[in-house]
């Protein structure tokens, strides 16, 4: 199946039944996944009705079997789209917890250690990182009592199925973690307007939005664009991604034009 960065998918057919099975990928490690927490959270998210079915998972977490969901790509101009994803964001949030907790620290660090440091985009990286230490340093302060995340909620990863719901799927890099993280992944994939943020957040919390609110926002985006970043970097220094390394060079502009943008 096309699409996939990370793992090779293949959609194979058992009588009348799709399935999915994946193969993960050998870089698993270097990109800080964890297989046993993913297992645990999409059986817990299959019995809630958020994911593709979870059919089978290899005890040696080689490979991953799930139903197929016959559908399409959810589109923010749908009818009432952004409060049913909303809706849907806080039910994968009010998940059971897990062990395993999204460390930001530790996963930069793990990514920085297989990025080739004598790319052309070095030192531009290097820059970011910098720039970006008191975003982190401010999450710390800002951040609130872990809840269960998706943390990958791209335009591939959200399915609007055939039959009407909505379902995420991917669920690799699923931990624990603050809950705004996913929100900033929404915005970023599916760039919202900031009039659509403003109605997500609003049925997301329920209320209004306050100063603090946006504030934890904006880090979490630039934490976030800057997690992508350092993933196609590792996957170019392993030779996954083809091509000039220029992409990620302007990446790297766009998180430092973002991050001049900070909300009052």
């Amino acid at each position: 199946m096309a699409g996939g960065q990370t793992n090779r998918t293949y959609l194979v057919s058992s009588g009348e039944e799709l399935l999915v099975i994946r193969h993960n990928s050998p870089l698993s490690q270097a990109l800080d996944l964890d297989r046993v927490t993913e297992a645990q959270v999409l059986n817990q998210a299959t019995r809630a009705g958020l994911c593709a079915p979870l059919v089978y998972c290899d005890p040696q977490y080689h490979y991953l079997v799930t139903r197929f969901i016959q559908g399409q790509p959810w589109h923010k101009e749908g009818p009432s789209a952004l409060e049913r994803l909303a809706k849907r964001l806080n039910s994968i949030h009010s998940l059971p917890p897990v062990k395993n907790q999204l460390d930001i620290e530790q996963k930069i660090d793990r990514y920085w250690s297989s990025i080739n440091t004598q790319a052309n985009f070095y030192p531009r990286l290097k820059q970011l990182h910098r720039e970006l230490s008191s975003s982190i340093s401010a999450l710390k302060a800002v951040s609130d009592t872990p809840g269960l995340c998706h943390n990958d909620l791209t335009k591939e990863n959200l399915i609007e199925s055939t039959s009407g719901e909505l379902i995420a799927i991917d669920w690799e890099y699923a931990s624990m973690g603050d809950r705004f993280y996913d929100l900033a992944a929404l915005i970023e994939e599916h760039q919202l307007s900031p009039a659509e943020q403003q109605q997500l957040l609003v049925n997301y919390l329920h209320r209004p939005p306050n100063g603090d609110d946006r504030q934890r926002l904006y880090h979490w985006r630039l934490i976030y664009k800057y997690l992508c970043v350092l993933w196609h970097a590792l996957q170019w220094s392993a030779k996954k991604i083809p091509g000039d390394s220029s992409t990620i060079e302007s990446q790297c502009q766009a998180i430092l034009e973002l991050a001049v943008s900070r909300p009052a």
